[in-house]
């Protein structure tokens, strides 16, 4: 039972959040203050005694949502009510019929949408009871935007307090956070919260990249607040002098953004040249266009540090798909370093800060005229929901690709504007306009020129379809589009099509094993149809026809007779080098598997996943996306996996090096590792010019303690001015 210091800590959280709501006066009605007491004592008295894994009253959690809904993010009374009650269905006997009774229909609407499913009681079904759960409340993006903000809130206090959890649980949380929930908040504008659950994540997957980026950004702290000091003081002076009512902060890089940046092109910190921005925040003139206010603080920084052309980023005219506008430039400042300055009113300030819900206010305040990008997005989600499938982890994957962060802009022949995810071709473009004309598309006119409609956009592209009536869907373009909305339109057509159902679903089939290097056989049947729990060819033809089954795990099914040589040599190299950890170690009988999408090595930080229905376990680099995805879905299969001590044969690994040319750099590097490191070097090759040279080194080594001492041995010889380990 709870303590008076419990009952103390519980009442003087409560009375931060009602300071929070008062001084924010959220209340539009007079009883709305007294609602929200209700609704504390309501969920206090149900979670009464109950505590998290962190010790502290399970209270204390909705109350912290309540806090990050209003504080944070702006919502209102009816946020603030369904944040202190989300819980309290799912966790304690009351119902929802219960909280219509207290608060009302809406109220319970919103506390059922965060509620999650009841598992399955049937533990024989291969059903992911995670993207059952996050389909339903996806689902009520179509009825109310606060159910999906609200769970945002709930998953970033769950993130701040991850360190309580179990390892499973929070490898669980964290990937179903980088899957879904990151890219969600980015959509819904919400870039501080999106960065903080980002850098959560990568706090608890990569715990030492983390804490040395982290450390690393303190040692520099005050060094780089001197030079955004010298940078922003003649700034300021020249803002002044022309009358802008202004404010100058400075923003540094998240931890995520930078480890992300440092990945993609191999660099160390001190090479990360935007490793801050300067904002400046500007009250608006009501005689001039915002817009052409941001134009003009641009020339005024122009005018005393040079900028960097192609770094030119202009969101004032075309907002961001999820309601973004900015104007941000890259410049040459002092002592000759690059710096990013971001140019915003205060009115497109709030709406990068606090996302949706700011958006929807200025739009109330326009008397709701203007449809913004963020508007379109929702709408074609709400119609991709209407229309989804009855698959939960396919509906799943295909929200995943409505989240996108980077989009192209690109024209019409009429000269309207769309907004298409980055990577999207000219056949999403096609279905984007119509699903008429996308399934009569027959190629692509991309800049007056004739393209094929599997080309990609890039900005500023005008795109004509080409069309003809005999013109029909082919199955291949369910792997050719990239956007949800294609790649259901696509589906839709072949669902219709009952007369070639079957056709299609065995055109799916022959194109997957052909893909996959396997020859159609009966003992190839004999694997797929039980795996896929169809009794005969035609039910497995119709159920992959339609989009009730898909072939992602296809490789692991047939694996015995499909399994190209190197994957077996990788699999018998290291099926005795695994140890697993925790709750579910790992059984005798247990079979090991290295992923063919990442081929994790010794030394590598891995995950395993156990497949339903067998011993084995599928073992991915923490960092492959594909891991990610796998653990979003099917949290419950997870098995904490890390390399033994035990030792292991060699194997291969590559790193790149460059530096200054001299005569004997070849000789030096070859000594310094099959002499002095006794390793065997499978190949090496330099190139010189203009006196530098870079070359490649592939070599066998037992595990990456070798191989980092490798690493400090080369970098030790003279001339070598960078190293670094890379996978081919």
């Amino acid at each position: 039972m709870f303590t008076a210091k419990d009952d103390l800590i519980i009442q003087e959280r409560f009375e931060e959040l009602l300071s929070i709501c008062d001084s924010l006066d959220i209340y539009k009605r007079d009883d709305d203050r007294d609602k929200i007491i209700r609704g504390f004592k309501f969920a206090n008295e149900a979670h009464y005694g109950v505590r998290r894994k962190s010790g502290e009253p399970y209270i204390v959690h909705p109350i912290a949502v309540a806090r990050i809904a209003v504080e944070e993010i702006g919502l209102g009374v009816k946020s603030v009510l369904a944040a202190l009650l989300h819980d309290v269905v799912e966790d304690t006997d009351f119902s929802v019929e219960d909280i219509e009774r207290h608060f009302g229909k809406k109220i319970s609407e919103m506390v059922d949408g965060l509620t999650k499913m009841k598992a399955a009681t049937d533990c024989s079904t291969e059903i992911s009871q995670q993207a059952e759960n996050f389909k339903k409340m996806l689902l009520t993006l179509s009825n109310d935007v606060r159910v999906i903000i609200i769970k945002l809130a709930d998953r970033l206090h769950n993130m701040r307090t991850l360190g309580s959890m179990t390892q499973k649980k929070q490898v669980k949380i964290f990937s179903e956070t980088m899957y879904l929930f990151a890219p969600l908040a980015n959509r819904l504008g919400l870039y501080k919260i999106k960065s903080e659950l980002e850098d959560l994540s990568l706090k608890y997957n990569f715990p030492e990249d983390y804490k040395q980026i982290s450390e690393k950004l303190a040692e520099t702290e005050s060094e780089r607040e001197g030079y955004i000091s010298m940078l922003t003081e003649p700034i300021a002076e020249k803002l002044q002098a022309a009358n802008v009512d202004y404010e100058i902060t400075g923003r540094i890089k998240s931890i995520y953004s930078i480890w992300k940046k440092m990945q993609r092109k191999q660099i160390s910190l001190e090479e990360v040249y935007d490793l801050f921005a300067i904002r400046i925040i500007f009250k608006p003139l009501d005689i001039i266009p915002e817009k052409a206010q941001c134009w003009h603080i641009y020339s005024i920084i122009t005018e005393l540090y040079k900028p960097r052309p192609d770094r030119l980023r202009e969101w004032i005219n075309i907002p961001k798909a999820n309601g973004y506008e900015a104007l941000h430039c890259t410049v040459m400042g002092p002592r000759g370093r690059w710096a990013e300055v971001q140019i915003r009113s205060e009115r497109m300030n709030e709406i990068a800060e606090k996302g949706f819900a700011a958006h929807w206010k200025y739009k109330e305040f326009s008397g709701g005229k203007v449809e913004s990008e963020l508007d379109k997005w929702i709408k074609e989600v709400r119609d991709a929901l209407n229309s989804s499938t009855n698959n939960a982890v396919e509906f799943l994957d295909e929200f995943h690709l409505n989240l996108y962060s980077s989009e192209v802009v690109v024209f019409t022949p009429k000269g309207e504007t769309k907004t298409m995810p980055k990577g999207a071709n000219a056949l999403d473009f096609a279905y984007d306009i119509h699903s008429s004309i996308g399934n009569k598309a027959i190629g692509a006119k991309i800049n007056y020129k004739i393209q094929p409609l599997y080309t990609e956009l890039v900005s500023g592209d005008q795109v004509e379809i080409l069309t003809s009536n005999n013109a029909t869907p082919k199955v291949e373009w369910m792997n050719k589009v990239f956007t949800a909305k294609a790649k259901q339109h696509i589906k839709n057509y072949f669902k219709t099509d009952i007369q070639g159902t079957l056709n299609t679903g065995k055109e799916i089939f022959e194109l997957a094993i052909k893909n996959q290097g396997i020859k159609p056989s009966r003992s190839l049947f004999k694997k797929v149809l039980p795996a896929y729990n169809c009794a005969y060819k035609d039910e497995f033809y119709s159920k992959l026809a339609m989009g009730v089954i898909t072939l992602d795990d296809l490789g692991v099914v047939v694996r015995s007779s499909a399994t190209s040589k190197i994957v077996k040599y990788w699999s018998l190299q290291f099926n005795n080098t695994l140890k697993l950890l925790g709750a579910n170690k790992g059984s005798d009988s247990d079979e090991h598997k290295i992923s063919e999408c990442c081929f994790p090595s010794p030394g590598d930080d891995v995950i395993g996943f156990k497949q339903p229905g067998s011993n084995l376990i599928i073992v991915h680099k923490k960092s492959c996306p594909e891991a990610l995805r796998e653990a979003s879905r099917h949290g419950d299969s997870i098995v904490p996996t890390t390399w033994s001590s035990e030792k292991v044969m060699s194997y291969l690994s590559h790193i790149m090096i460059s530096g200054s040319d001299r005569m004997g750099i070849l000789l030096d590097l070859s000594i310094a590792i099959t002499k002095h490191m006794n390793v065997n070097i499978r190949k090496i090759k330099i190139d010189s010019h203009d006196g530098i040279f870079d070359g490649n080194i592939s070599l066998y080594v037992k595990n990456d303690e070798d191989l980092k001492n490798i690493m400090d041995k080369i970098s030790s010889i003279k001339g070598i001015d960078y190293i670094h380990k890379y996978d081919e």
